[in-house]
């Protein structure tokens, strides 16, 4: 099959550092070319693939620049106009690529996955879409966030487990990563790690304006000695800190789709804390992979039980459901529906 995916402007594929998108867009490139298919991949200059790069922007916006809607335009149209003769377009772009996608009237097909929140915005344009691009959800959770679309199908977002070492021993502390936001709870994640005495370290984004206003107003008050600041690591920095790690906490307030991070530090053979929001409940077992709770005092709680959780069921759930492998057979079935019609 001819394959072309079209990458978010804002970050090479793979991302050097954050970029959670690029990241499932790098391994899901990389394993549709590996399954034996035709792949061209349209993303920003930088990036490294097995597949075909056709690279519209030879250098990614700036930081400051994320968001805007000119480089977001100039590039999706950019991909768009050479997709003639493929058989599907895989598109993770931003606004402007589903827009492009939905002109072509199914000739090629256009599937196109859902990696944000729904908005209001977000959804009274999706309502005009679903009937012209094919919807994909990363989780039930986000689907039954808005039922007035139609999806053609689940899929979620994958890893490469050899990229995540297994550790088996644990060390008396506890990790966060996320963006600097009240939604993502790092300042809760502080107060909860300091209730059960652990010490915490963070892998912290705080790089866009809200974000730094955020952690200067709300978290690096509670900053101290038994907190460790870490950002834009490399990928060993970051898995020798989730893999070394007693467990994850990430009490998280806001619908997240997915939470790639929970992911992650499975894979590495540590347990999860965090709520029910979102798809936390479909990735985290409860008992098994980790724990889940409403409050921070029961999150806290729960933390003092983390030695009873298997480091190796943690790992076998991420290579049953969540590896690149298991994403990549989700998505070829995605794309032999459509293309069938």
């Amino acid at each position: 099959m001819r394959i072309g995916i079209v990458a978010p402007v804002w970050f090479p594929v793979p991302p050097s550092g954050y970029g959670g998108i690029e990241l499932v867009v790098s391994l899901l490139a990389d394993g549709l070319v590996d399954a034996g298919h035709d792949v061209t991949l349209f993303a920003s200059g930088g990036s490294s693939t097995k597949a075909t790069l056709v690279t519209p922007m030879q250098e990614p916006p700036e930081p400051a620049e994320l968001g805007n809607p000119w480089y977001d335009a100039f590039h999706a149209l950019t991909a768009y106009q050479h997709v003639e003769g493929f058989d599907v377009v895989h598109d993770h772009a931003g606004v402007m690529g589903p827009v492009c996608g939905a002109m072509l009237g199914g000739s090629p097909p256009v599937v196109h996955t859902l990696h944000g929140p729904w908005t209001a915005p977000s959804r009274l344009l999706y309502r005009a879409l679903s009937s012209r691009v094919h919807l994909v959800a990363i989780s039930n959770a986000q689907a039954a966030e808005n039922t007035e679309v139609h999806y053609a199908a689940t899929v979620y977002n994958g890893i490469d487990l050899d990229a995540y070492p297994y550790r088996e021993d644990k060390e008396d502390y506890l990790v966060y990563i996320g963006r600097a936001n009240p939604d993502k709870g790092p300042a809760e994640a502080i107060r909860i790690a300091r209730r059960v005495g652990l010490p915490l370290k963070m892998i912290l984004k705080r790089g866009e304006p809200a974000e730094r206003y955020y952690f200067e107003h709300e978290v690096e008050p509670l900053v101290a000695h038994d907190v460790e600041l870490f950002e834009n690591v490399p990928h060993a920095t970051k898995v020798e800190l989730l893999g070394r790690a007693r467990a994850m906490v990430f009490p998280i307030r806001w619908p997240e789709p997915f939470g790639l991070v929970m992911v992650e530090a499975m894979a590495c053979g540590t347990p999860v804390v965090t709520t029910n929001w979102g798809a936390a409940p479909e990735l985290v077992d409860h008992g098994v992979t980790g724990f889940r709770a409403e409050g921070s005092d029961e999150l806290a709680d729960l933390l003092g039980k983390v030695d009873q959780i298997d480091p190796a069921a943690c790992r076998a759930r991420v290579e049953e459901h969540f590896s690149a492998e298991a994403m990549v057979r989700g998505y070829e079935a995605v794309y032999a529906r459509v293309v069938g019609g």
